[in-house]
């Protein structure tokens, strides 16, 4: 083997002492080969720039420590030090942690010397923060009551809700002192409760710091802090809720009995009175925060039934609620008041009872109207007499004299809707019935009225009068209380719920319902807008309807409210349903410059219609209007905008047929005019408006067809216009008048056809010629491909082969490593034995040793 190999080398080293020149370029060679190796096997590596260290988020000057290496240990020392804390997680790239810098500093420098604020940077990869805490979201607020904690804060990131949420942190209880505190404690609309501890022992009595962690529990639920714990140490200030006991907890109520924390059937604990609150709390008011992100809320929230929404604006660090809120506040809970006490001085064996009414306009008087209702007992309501009202032949003369004498003397002057005010009613009792009573309602409005404020601002008083027998067709309404709307949430099946929005954070949402655009022109009347800044709107998901509040200059806030709550309650609502739409711009362009409208810009080749101007432009009785509903979304209708424009090219001579499109999911329809799909196309004829035809269904829509449709539909061939002859001879001309005009609307139609043929030819040659530029295309990208295949096969055929040279080294090298293996075993072997011999040989020369001394010992015992 050896001697092969000395061969080898021996011929090589002839070959290159013959061949330097092979020798150089072999070597050069070789040098290039493990170049491109390595530069190709560095190329193949990802290369990872190291990240940046992190630096300070907040200004140095800000009364925040600021961890921004992520030292989470340090959070537990310095909360430690403070009563208060809030520990502020951010990540340096967040755009919602950068915006939150700022209202946070803001917060910090008013409340340095309460609360101690921390800083943690949860991104940096090396930090013990972003290691063991995985965030949903950047950046998050946890606040620290002493032990207490973390109360996540889930409102938004606006120093005033920020301020208000900690200091609300800060003192959880309101300490009553006097019984005068207490009923304005209890007078407001959120749940209320009051706990009494009597502070004799040392340092607080037993229970306290329960309630008290209870009062922390509720704001860890709900960061609004919706329900109010107070604190009463006095026994007599607890007695006016009678509060006997020390350490009770007592949940105020409106609409049904107050409630005492039963401590006999449930544990003491701050979990277990939190619960128990949430569980029994009364709630007429309720605020919505939507998260500005994907979210359900608002959906949850429309989905129980229609839902009056209320944006007004709100001042989170305000002593007391603004008067807004307050008068919204007061209807919501008039609304919610079922007691049969206020039903203005209506017998309760009545009140329990429908109502036949009928509406009477009163003689001399165009504006006066009155609706007469019959309350009958349950004995009557159950037999079989008729429910009677009276006639102008028995009786009427005298319910009118009645209703007269009562209710019109006492109705302002005739007024608009937009000024009218609702005044009491002085009751008046002309005789007493046990088994039947009249209540009358009027109202004195101008013929001129809103559809949408027919019954917003009317003036309602009643009384009580004698019913003359009278047989009249009768309808039910509900019995609602002497103002309208107290209890009326009983009386309807249409149940309102209130929700409550901040203007400012939610104005978005607001203008998608129908408020003003432009934050500035809020303060005008246009879209409901006062200068309140209160915009109302009520919102029923399951009719896909909603309705504004238009209120008046001269109606207050509880009028408005309750006139349109009054009108969406009835069983017939007065009210129209608004339609959002977009706005055009260039309306206000053109308003800007009106000189500058001689040379007026040419008509669009397809009309982009929106909410305001689709029913002027398809009502005009002088064009054929053909209308095409469309979405942003769907794919099908983007595919039909050629054929749509070719149709609208075609048609661009014609002045009687317009060609025009609407965005139905950014533009409100009324509902006879809406499609159940798109695209859809509907034509709607000149001079019959009322008979307008939706392309069939069933037909592909292209320009052939389209132009069938239009020309078989078109009020054109109907109304054509006659020759230019006297009147005399067209009106004795009869039956060739009518020829004339149809042989012109044929003619027309052949001329129509014979240009739509044209056209097509043109098209049919553009599209021959893009399909022979199209099949020079695809072959050369088939041979592009054949191309690309071979080398494919040729750079598969070299990974084969390096696979398997691969493997053949692999191979020699365990045959290498079994055989270094092997002569390890065989060294170990070798030294044993060679040790073995070593112990042997010192054994024999130690005998050997030993038997020289025996001789020598003997030698020298003979001698």
């Amino acid at each position: 083997m050896l001697r092969r190999v000395r061969q080898s080398l021996r011929q090589v080293l002839y070959l290159m002492a013959r061949r330097p020149d092979l020798l150089c370029g072999a070597i050069v060679l070789g040098v290039l080969l493990i170049l491109a190796v390595k530069f190709t096997c560095s190329r193949a590596r990802n290369v990872v720039a190291a990240a940046r260290p992190p630096v300070r988020f907040f200004s140095p000057e800000a009364p925040i420590v600021d961890l921004y290496l992520g030292q989470l240990d340090q959070v537990e020392r310095l909360r430690s030090m403070a009563e208060v804390s809030l520990i502020f997680f951010y990540a340096p790239w967040c755009a919602h942690s950068l915006a939150a810098r700022h209202e946070v500093q803001q917060v910090a420098k008013k409340l340095a010397k309460q609360v101690q604020f921390v800083a943690v940077n949860c991104w940096w990869s090396q930090g013990k923060c972003r290691k063991q805490n995985r965030f949903y979201q950047y950046p998050t607020i946890h606040l620290f009551y002493r032990r207490f904690g973390p109360i996540d804060y889930k409102g938004p990131f606006v120093a005033p809700y920020v301020e208000s949420f900690i200091l609300r942190v800060i003192t959880p209880l309101t300490y009553l002192p006097s019984r005068a505190m207490l009923q304005e404690f209890l007078s407001y609309h959120e749940p209320r409760v009051v706990g009494f501890f009597q502070f004799n022992s040392s340092p607080q009595p037993p229970g306290y710091l329960t309630y008290l962690s209870s009062a922390l529990q509720a704001l860890k639920r709900d960061f609004r802090n919706v329900v109010r714990f107070g604190v009463v140490t006095s026994k007599q200030v607890a007695e006016a809720i009678s509060l006997k006991e020390d350490a009770s907890v007592y949940l105020h109520r409106r609409f049904n009995s107050s409630l005492i924390f039963p401590r006999g059937e449930r544990n003491f604990t701050s979990e277990a009175i939190c619960s128990w609150v949430f569980e029994h709390h009364e709630t007429v008011l309720k605020w919505l925060q939507p998260p500005g992100t994907k979210s359900r809320l608002l959906e949850h929230e429309l989905n129980k039934g229609p839902a009056l929404l209320l944006f007004l604006p709100h001042n989170p660090l305000a002593s007391k609620p603004s008067p807004i809120l307050q008068q919204v506040a007061d209807i919501a809970v008039r609304y919610h008041s079922c007691d049969k006490n206020n039903n203005s001085g209506l017998d309760k064996s009545f009140t329990s009872d429908l109502l036949c009414c009928h509406s009477v306009l009163l003689p001399e008087s165009s504006t006066s109207v009155c609706d007469v209702c019959l309350h009958l007992s349950p004995s009557f309501t159950s037999s079989s007499v008729p429910c009677t009202l009276p006639s102008t032949a028995q009786g009427g003369d005298m319910l009118q004299s009645y209703l007269r004498h009562c209710c019109l003397h006492q109705l302002p002057a005739p007024v608009s809707i937009k000024t009218a005010t609702t005044v009491g009613c002085s009751n008046f009792l002309n005789s007493y019935s046990p088994f039947n009573q009249y209540s009358a309602c009027c109202r004195k409005i101008e013929p001129q009225l809103n559809e949408s404020q027919a019954k917003e601002g009317s003036d309602m008083q009643r009384v009580h009068l004698t019913p003359p027998p009278s047989p009249i067709p009768p309808y039910t309404v509900p019995v609602q209380g002497g103002d309208g709307i107290t209890g009326l949430q009983c009386h309807t099946n249409r149940t309102l719920r209130f929700y409550v929005l901040d203007v400012a954070l939610n104005w978005p949402l607001a203008v998608r319902l129908g408020a003003s655009g432009n934050r500035s022109a809020s303060l005008d009347q246009e879209a409901g807008i006062q200068r309140d800044g209160l915009f109302a709107a009520i919102v029923n998901l399951k009719d896909e309807v909603h309705y504004v509040l238009h209120r008046s200059a001269a109606a207050t806030l509880t009028e408005s409210l309750e006139g349109f709550i009054r009108n969406f309650s009835a069983p017939y609502s007065v009210l129209q349903r608004y339609l959002v739409g977009e706005n055009k711009k260039g309306v206000k362009q053109e308003a800007r410059r009106p000189d500058e409208h001689q040379q007026s810009p040419p008509p669009p080749l397809i009309t982009e219609l929106t909410t305001s101007s689709f029913l002027p432009f398809i009502m005009d009785i002088e064009k054929d209007v053909l209308l095409i509903y469309y979405t942003q979304w769907c794919g099908f209708c983007s595919v039909l905008n050629h054929i749509i424009i070719q149709l609208a090219r075609l048609l661009q001579g014609n002045s009687t047929i317009t060609v025009a499109r609407v965005n139905v999911a950014r533009n409100d329809l009324p509902w006879e005019f809406m499609v159940d799909h798109v695209p859809s196309v509907l034509l709607f004829p000149r001079n019959r408006k009322h008979l307008s035809v939706k392309f069939p269904d069933d037909l592909p829509i292209t320009l052939p067809n389209l132009l069938h449709f239009i020309l078989q539909h078109s009020g054109s061939a109907h109304y054509a216009k006659k020759p230019a002859t006297s009147s005399v001879e067209s009106q004795g001309s009869g039956p060739s008048a009518v020829l004339r005009a149809e042989f012109l609307a044929l003619q027309r139609e052949v001329q129509a056809l014979h240009l739509a043929r044209e056209h097509l030819s043109k098209q049919l040659a553009q599209l021959w010629r893009d399909n022979r530029r199209l099949t020079f295309d695809a072959r050369s990208l088939e041979a592009q491909n054949a191309e690309l295949q071979r080398e494919r096969q040729s750079l598969e055929e070299q990974h084969q082969e390096k696979s398997r040279q691969l493997g053949e080294a692999v191979k020699r090298l365990q045959e290498l490593a079994d055989t270094s293996e092997n002569l390890l075993n065989e060294n170990i072997l070798l030294r044993v034995l060679l040790r073995a011999l070593k112990d042997k040989r010192e054994v024999g020369e130690q005998v050997e040793v030993e038997r020289k001394e025996a001789e020598q010992k003997s030698s020298h015992m003979a001698s």
